[in-house]
């Protein structure tokens, strides 16, 4: 007998976060989580009931947000300064309206949030590039996934070209 879960699950990303912890496995700032693999892995046929991408900084990608919002209803939430509190506050608003809550972060600033989370009955699941977690998140999850490389892509920039003066 096979039991179908039916759970509402909401994913925040720590942009900043996991944006670095790739770069930092890639060597390259050009590389960028895949979402179309990313997102059917972590959800697992759960239903997904909101994705947010808290990002800090003015160079936020418009092809991302728009991305985001076309395949998954998601969005893009700039930041003053860390995403830390604004994706801890829309967490704790979330608590009574989904079954999990996913993480993407490997930052240990989100234990205590993960430990609240939890006494309210949230699931808490991790997702995160291993080598750049914290142990302390991981052993307060309940569940952890990791990012690997199948899970991100690395862009080419695109070629200037180079104007040459004629000579007469």
């Amino acid at each position: 007998m096979i039991t179908k879960i039916n759970q509402s699950v909401a994913i925040l990303c720590d942009g900043n976060n996991i944006e670095r912890s790739i770069h930092e496995q890639t060597g390259t700032t050009n590389a960028m989580l895949n979402f179309d693999t990313l997102i059917p892995k972590l959800l697992n046929n759960r239903g997904l009931n909101r994705l947010i991408y808290f990002r800090e900084g003015k160079s936020i990608s418009s092809k991302l947000a728009e991305r985001l919002h076309e395949h998954y209803y998601g969005s893009v939430v700039p930041c003053h300064k860390s995403a830390d509190i604004p994706l801890s506050i829309k967490a704790t608003q979330l608590a009574s309206k989904v079954d999990t809550l996913i993480i993407l972060s490997g930052d240990s600033d989100y234990v205590d949030l993960a430990k609240h989370l939890k006494s309210e009955g949230v699931r808490v699941e991790i997702a995160a590039v291993e080598k750049t977690t914290a142990r302390i998140l991981k052993e307060e999850a309940d569940y952890f996934h990791p990012i690997t490389k199948e899970d991100w892509f690395v862009y080419k920039q695109p070629v200037k070209k180079s104007v040459r003066k004629r000579r007469n």
